[in-house]
């Protein structure tokens, strides 16, 4: 073979590798950009149901306790992301749907959004709810899924720092129910108020504007 003809293979090889690597970084790149989540604007966001704040809000002390009667206090919001919905056991639609739901969308995670993600319930009849309530009535839509209660004012302050009032509906005696609502809010892993999902919430929706909340924050 003369050299002429070596310098023409030699060329070719180098042409091909060269074609070749612009193609893997080419699939690369573009399996990479499938597997990012969809990022949306704070307008496509809303429109899907999630209000997310430019600034999350610092909830403030607060002292309550678990269906363990552990004391949970704004340490346990820390370190994860918190779904947290105010319901009661005594409730006869809403709650049981959306604990349902919650546990539904939980499924769906995967990865670090599984590890990292909990739910919370925050109950807002403590006359009724107990601990021990809380402990039979939460576990059976999830037993992952986290019940809470306390006093009266320390549940009301809560909920007023997290844009979720309730009030005990009037002239019902013993079998009275609790005006609520539905929405789900959104706690970040510093323990601050990050945003609200708002009812009637959508699996699908919920899905896609989470992740990209969790991507916005990280990034």
């Amino acid at each position: 073979m003369t050299d002429e003809k070596r310098r023409q293979r030699r060329g070719i090889v180098w042409t091909v590798a060269a074609v070749v690597l612009f193609m893997v970084v080419v699939v690369a790149g573009f399996v990479h950009r499938i597997g990012l989540p969809r990022i949306m604007n704070d307008a496509e966001m809303k429109a899907n149901g999630a209000y997310m704040f430019e600034t999350p809000r610092d909830i403030g002390e607060f002292a309550l306790v678990d269906q363990s009667g552990e004391p949970f206090t704004p340490a346990s919001l820390e370190g994860h992301w918190t779904l947290v919905f105010f319901g009661f056991t005594y409730c006869p639609d809403i709650c049981p749907t959306t604990m349902s739901f919650l546990n539904d969308f939980v499924a769906e995670l995967q990865g670090t959004e599984a590890a990292d993600t909990r739910v919370v319930m925050v109950s807002v009849d403590p006359a009724r709810d107990t601990p021990e309530q809380l402990a039979r009535y939460v576990p059976y839509f999830n037993p992952d899924f986290v019940g809470v209660t306390g006093e009266f004012l320390d549940l009301h302050r809560f909920a007023t720092a997290l844009n979720t009032p309730f009030r005990k509906v009037p002239g019902q005696g013993e079998n009275y129910q609790v005006d609520h609502s539905a929405n789900v809010v959104l706690v970040n892993p510093r323990g601050d108020y990050h945003g609200f999902f708002k009812a009637p919430l959508d699996l699908a929706k919920m899905k896609v504007t989470y992740r990209s909340a969790r991507y916005l924050w990280d990034h």
